[in-house]
């Protein structure tokens, strides 16, 4: 049975850093892409940073580009975000996610697996 485990998430002061865990078990997913998403109070879950497997590339959205800094350990099964300068419209829980294989983009139809979040609090 696979599953994602976020960790890392809570209440923080603007500017200040985060970094955010996630665990993967079931499976090995060191071929596959894997991302971050939120999903603010009442608006829909967006793309926030993926990487691919081979740890080559990374992806980031607008947002967060220059802040945000996703990484991954293929050997502990494990993604991380680290996030600087933290922002209040930051503020959303945070979900990782596995892409389906082959997926060549970040959309939510793209992922095959979900974590169940985790909250991110910025106090401005």
């Amino acid at each position: 049975q696979v599953q994602l485990v976020e960790s890392g998430g809570g209440l923080v002061q603007a500017g200040a850093p985060l970094r955010l865990s996630c665990a993967a078990s079931g499976r090995t997913f060191s071929t596959y892409r894997m991302g971050w998403f939120r999903q603010a109070p009442g608006k829909e879950r967006v793309f926030v940073a993926g990487i691919s497997w081979s740890v080559v590339r990374t992806y980031y959205a607008d947002s967060v580009k220059g802040r945000f800094t996703i990484s991954r350990d293929n050997a502990e099964n494990t993604v991380y975000l680290q996030m600087n300068s933290l922002k209040p419209e930051d503020t959303a829980v945070y979900y990782c996610a596995v892409a389906r294989p082959g997926a060549t983009n970040w959309f939510l139809s793209a992922m095959d697996y979900w974590g169940k979040g985790t909250l991110v609090t910025v106090s401005s």
